[in-house]
């Protein structure tokens, strides 16, 4: 087929060097059959963690540090731990001395810099007429950039050192003083690359006058990837991960009973990031989308097999459900206000406070005088929103409970009885959801339960609506492909 790929390689795909090499960038291709593709890779799993902070337990990175005004030797430590644990990646996944110490050199040059430049402001800032909140964000897009400019050095250092001709190409704007547009940053960088005679290995963080994580946070390096995509024309879109989008998390429901998701649309993909399950981030699918790129999700460890492909079309699929899946450390958000009912303003005021605080909304319910709104966001972040809307609402009772969200999500949920199959199944289980929503287009039925019974919700509905879909009537309840 005609045409390249654009493929991006996240972070844990990018720690397993030699399982990369054989079964991704290099696969037993040879001359011309290595080109005509562009690879976006992630930091080193791990590493962004150490630069900004945990994405999980919130410990405090090298970002979190020097934001919080500490002292400026915990920030400093941080930074020579991330130098540590670079240098010890390169010893980890660079067989050559001489590769080892070029990419020790660049790491050394890289976080010397970063250092140089938080000392600087740090300085600056000292003064009152500078306010380190005004730069905080710089500083983040900055520190962050490190991972995936390392790991998309040493990736080329390998493949260079296999005889292919693989091309750094560095978006994130290191000591340029430009501040071009994303687009721009991306067209500039390949306007004079021929893809049919070398191998682009791309930073998955671009710096440009967008600022990326203003917006999407971590999801940068999927924004980058789809950019690429839609700039270069590419005929497909390919993310590697660690394991195949099945019918559940395989280690839940066990290996022997997830099916491999063969082909779905991107309003599954939607739902599926809304969950935490990212195919992709729903923006940078949405560039693909109007592009007409099909994007693939494949296994890193089974190159043979097809993966998902997610396409474009909302047309009618045959009625199933295609996954199973959820999230825990969901926080249950209830505002409740007698006075609410023919009032305009509660809501706009509810999600002023929400954006404000950066706190994320997986689903919401509302009635007469209560609209609930169910979070995912640290505890300290939700307890500033009700503080200002206990200011602004002194009548109002709010309150804020932990829970678990599972969902059952496929294009096509058109099927008699559903609902009822699922909570029969939970009800037979001794699962009791606190709530449930099911909208009318039919995508998705979410389910709202206490977070111990958060595993066993996922196995029972995945039993029912999935691996039962044999003995069910003719129409069936899930295709695979």
């Amino acid at each position: 087929m005609a045409g390249h790929t654009v493929e991006k390689i996240g972070g844990t795909s990018m720690l397993q060097t030699e399982a990369l090499l054989e079964n991704v960038l290099l696969a037993g291709r040879e001359g011309a059959a290595l080109y005509n593709r562009v690879f976006v890779v992630s930091a080193y799993a791990g590493i962004t963690n150490k630069l900004l902070e945990h994405k999980k337990t919130g410990e405090a990175g090298v970002y979190a540090l020097f934001a919080d005004a500490g002292p400026e030797e915990a920030w400093n430590a941080a930074l020579d731990g991330v130098a540590r644990a670079m240098r010890e990646l390169n010893a980890r996944v660079l067989p050559d001395s001489a590769d080892r110490n070029e990419a020790d050199a660049f790491v050394e040059e890289r976080i010397l810099g970063v250092r140089n430049c938080l000392v600087d402001l740090h300085r600056l800032c000292s003064y009152g007429h500078f306010r380190l909140e005004e730069h905080l964000l710089t500083v983040r897009e900055m520190i962050s950039a490190l991972g995936e400019a390392h790991s998309a050095f040493n990736t080329t250092l390998l493949l260079r050192r296999r005889g292919v001709n693989a091309l750094l190409v560095d978006l994130t704007g290191w000591r340029d003083e430009s501040q071009p547009r994303l687009d721009e940053r991306i067209g500039n960088a390949f306007k004079d690359i021929d893809l049919a005679t070398t191998l682009p290995i791309v930073s998955g963080y671009a710096q440009c006058r967008e600022a990326l994580m203003g917006t999407y946070d971590r999801g940068y390096t999927e924004v980058t990837f789809s950019r690429v995509a839609v700039l270069t024309r590419a005929r497909e879109a390919i993310i590697h991960k660690e394991h195949h989008l099945c019918s559940a998390d395989p280690r839940i429901v066990g290996i022997d009973k997830v099916q491999v998701i063969g082909r779905t649309n991107y309003d599954v993909a939607d739902q599926l990031s809304n969950m935490g399950m990212e195919a992709i981030h729903p923006r940078a699918a949405k560039g693909l989308r109007q592009a007409g790129i099909p994007l693939r999700v494949k296994n890193t460890f089974r190159p043979d097999e097809e993966g998902t492909l997610i396409v474009g079309t909302r047309g009618p699929a045959e009625p199933g459900v295609e996954i199973v899946t959820g999230l825990k450390g969901v926080f249950a958000f209830e505002f409740f206000e007698q006075d609410m009912v023919g009032v305009k303003g509660y809501d706009a005021a509810i999600l002023d406070a929400l954006k404000r605080h950066r706190v994320r909304i997986v689903a919401k319910t509302s009635n007469a005088n209560t609209i609930t709104h169910f979070l995912e966001g640290s505890l300290k972040s939700i307890r500033r929103v009700e503080h200002d809307l206990t200011e602004r609402y002194p009548s109002a009772a709010i309150a804020t409970r932990k829970v678990a969200i599972v969902s059952a999500i496929g294009r096509n949920l058109r099927i008699q009885h559903l609902t009822m199959r699922a909570l029969g199944a939970l009800a037979e289980a001794g699962i009791e959801p606190l709530a449930f929503h099911e909208l009318m287009r039919k995508v998705d039925l979410q389910f709202v339960l206490d977070e111990a019974d958060f595993e066993r919700a996922i196995g029972t509905l995945h039993a029912a609506l999935v691996e039962q879909h044999r003995e069910l009537p003719a129409e069936g309840l899930v295709r695979a492909a």
